[in-house]
């Protein structure tokens, strides 16, 4: 009884918090829960698509279902969440950053830019500025997420062929953290972080031109359809994608660069990566698992 009745009690304390809050970080908490469970969801194909993006050399030819196995076989069954930790961690103050810069944003430019005026265009810019702060504060994570899903743990002790066996060993997030810092600095953190950034505009105008290109055929009666409206935005989204997804591999391959003995004396920018790529891996490999984003939506 004692005992039921103290859970009673701490029911009512946390429902009592929860009443407490804001409403937007109510918001924010839901937002946070939904999108961990949405990121846990697709987590195993967000891992194969890592993989293939950095040209894993275990991966390279074996398609989706047979990485699957491979994991299973390597891994075991949590080798498909192998850094979804800090894809999770990420979640919450990308999601705040992003609503608060937002509103900072859109009141800095119709003050000081009163000729945008108050419509879409306004709305595009503030969202992109809005989106490269919150990607510069919590980069890191989006780093160190890269890097735990890159390794692949007990293949040197599988001695699988074609694993480099000097390759750097992260133990979790923290780990990578404290590793990453040590070898090179603040600046290390934020390996890739460029490619990023150049694609946050281009991304929000082109998926912004598609929805109203897609919109612009849709029978008016239904056009504030909610169900109408999502699968415009899932369309303008995975083209606005499609189109910026090289960048995104880019990144991925900057992300990695230093974790293998074999690369570790050379460290590439953008562009350099870019180039490295098309002449080395072929340009085919910059939209590489570029289908695994069509299959998670």
């Amino acid at each position: 009884m004692a005992m039921e009745g103290g859970e009673r009690e701490g029911g009512q304390i946390l429902d009592g918090v929860i009443d407490a809050m804001p409403v937007f970080a109510k918001e924010l908490v839901a937002g946070g829960v939904a999108g961990g469970f949405a990121k846990t969801a697709v987590a195993p194909l967000e891992r194969v698509k890592i993989l293939f993006q950095t040209r894993r050399a275990e991966f390279q030819s074996i398609g989706l279902l047979g990485s699957f196995e491979k994991i299973i076989k390597t891994e075991g069954i949590l080798g498909f969440y192998r850094g979804n930790g800090a894809s999770v961690a990420r979640i919450v103050p990308y999601a705040a950053l992003h609503y608060m810069a937002y509103e900072q944003y859109r009141r800095w430019i119709i003050l000081t830019f009163p000729g945008v005026g108050r419509g879409s265009i306004l709305d595009l810019i503030a969202g992109s500025l809005s989106g490269g702060t919150a990607v510069l504060f919590t980069y890191p994570l989006d780093l160190v997420r890269t890097k735990l899903a890159y390794q692949v743990v007990q293949s040197s002790r599988l001695g699988i062929k074609g694993i480099n066996h000097a390759e750097q060993f992260y133990k979790g997030i923290l780990d990578c953290f404290s590793k990453t810092y040590r070898e090179s600095g603040l600046r290390g953190l934020y390996r890739g972080v460029a490619p990023s950034l150049y694609g946050i505009f281009p991304y929000s105008g082109l998926k912004f031109y598609f929805y109203e290109e897609i919109k612009s055929h849709v029978p008016e009666e239904h056009k504030k359809d909610v169900t109408v409206k999502l699968v415009c935005g899932s369309i303008a989204g995975l083209l606005g994608q499609t189109f910026t997804y090289p960048l995104d591999v880019v990144r991925r391959q900057m992300q990695v660069q230093r974790l293998s003995a074999s690369n570790s004396g050379e460290v590439k920018g953008t562009m350099e990566t870019l180039i490295m790529i098309g002449q080395n891996q072929g340009w085919k490999q910059l939209f590489s698992g570029l289908s695994i984003n069509y299959l998670k939506v």
